[in-house]
């Protein structure tokens, strides 16, 4: 959005006693107060503001549920449009963290391993190494920002955004060590026994969900969260159908597309419940994507799927339900199929280490601020609550980051 139009929305503003997009956002930032530098053109005190407030303030701009959140519950929004403070932020978070150095601390005695650079990871190590503790993160594969790099298109998360974290990072003196799996190999105790103090678990949920039904082995049937990670190195065919309507089955259907593909997502219920964002479905549709709803998944054949039609009605507790009609059997023909319906942790890491506790999710027990039931292990992120927002993910990061400070204060 061009400057003119920024300063528009920002005139825009009522400057609310009770600022509704402060209280409603995950990490609280203050948007009257931002949006005031930004009228007074203190756009460097502004980027401070909102660095030191959330890391990664620029991918926030992008990737948030702005609809569920700042612009949600913008006043503005009541009669009109709201006030469109993502590009506001997008634009001052930019400017700042490219222009961005840092001071750099004295180094403490202090030695923390993060596991997993995804948003959560990120964060503490941005904090850790302003404090002056020596970093060093283990990513799995060969790139910064675990599900910012692997599970977000780049069409809509620009990589030049993630190249610039990870430059921050270095100039930090934080030790990024690629393609490095933690458990098989190398252990929680084999880095306690190098000197770490304190380990932060941050990688995520990377197992797909299954569906569990017949055929889901067969060749042509894929999982979202592989799909996204390396789009070209399958081949899809002409027709694809994808099953799901979160915003990972929204951003595998526009990758399919973009790639050429006629793709359908076929749900079991209508748009008003599909837990994707209004804007991600929206911009579905833009994208040509075609969407078949009431169906639900039976059988996956070698060319196409099995459905049964389903239907809404009010159970005996007077409660919105869904049920199958009988005798509705269909097939919808395909050459391939991807299944989004979810993630679940690996236990690469929790298989190797006996003392840290799971739930029956497979997610990793800890307190609200981020111990594990392992002295000196923390976690976070998703591999903790689950897929949730990038900036849920920072915001809770912040606070184990202060709670791995104070643990390694105390040794």
């Amino acid at each position: 959005m061009e400057k003119d139009l920024l300063i528009n929305e920002a005139n825009r503003c009522l400057n609310c006693k009770k600022p509704l997009c402060k209280i409603h956002c995950p990490i609280s930032t203050d948007i009257p107060k931002i949006i005031e530098l930004y009228k007074e053109n203190k756009l460097d005190e502004a980027g401070k503001l909102l660095f030191e407030n959330n890391p990664l303030s620029l991918v926030c701009s992008i990737v948030c549920p702005h609809e569920n959140q700042c612009m949600g519950n913008c006043i503005r929004g009541i009669k009109g449009e709201p006030i469109n403070f993502p590009e506001i932020e997008k634009e001052i978070s930019g400017r700042y963290l490219e222009n961005l150095t840092f001071e750099i601390p004295e180094k403490k005695s202090h030695r923390v391993a993060i596991i997993g650079s995804g948003p959560a990871g990120i964060t503490i190590a941005f904090i850790l190494a302003q404090r002056g503790y020596s970093v060093t993160i283990f990513e799995k594969h060969e790139k910064l920002g675990g599900v910012l790099q692997y599970g977000i298109p780049e069409f809509r998360l620009p990589r030049t955004i993630l190249s610039l974290i990870e430059k921050k990072l270095l100039t930090l003196g934080v030790k990024i060590k690629y393609n490095s799996l933690i458990g098989p190999v190398t252990t929680i105790d084999d880095l306690f026994r190098d000197g770490y103090e304190s380990i932060f678990i941050g990688t995520g949920v990377w197992n797909p969900k299954p569906l569990n039904i017949k055929g889901e082995t067969l060749g042509h049937v894929h999982y979202a969260i592989n799909y996204l990670k390396s789009p070209n190195s399958f081949s899809l065919g002409n027709n694809v159908i994808v099953i799901g309507a979160g915003n990972v089955a929204m951003d595998a259907a526009r990758v399919a597309k973009r790639s050429g593909s006629n793709v359908t997502i076929v749900y079991r219920r209508g748009f008003e419940h599909m837990p994707a964002t209004q804007k991600e479905i929206e911009e579905a549709k833009e994208d040509g994507v075609n969407f078949i709803l009431y169906n639900s998944p039976l059988e996956i054949l070698e060319n196409g799927m099995k459905f049964i039609k389903t239907e809404a009605y009010l159970n005996e507790n007077g409660e919105k339900s869904l049920r199958e009609i009988p005798g509705s059997e269909n097939i919808i023909s395909c050459d391939s199929i991807i299944i989004a319906v979810s993630q679940s942790p690996k236990n690469n890491i929790v298989s190797k280490t006996t003392d840290i506790e799971i739930n029956r999710w497979g997610l990793i027990v800890t307190d609200e601020v981020g111990h594990t039931t392992k002295k000196g292990v923390f976690a976070g992120g998703d591999v903790v609550t689950g897929a949730k927002t990038v900036v849920e993910a920072v915001n809770k990061a912040k606070k184990v980051a202060e709670s791995i400070i104070e643990f390694c204060e105390e040794v």
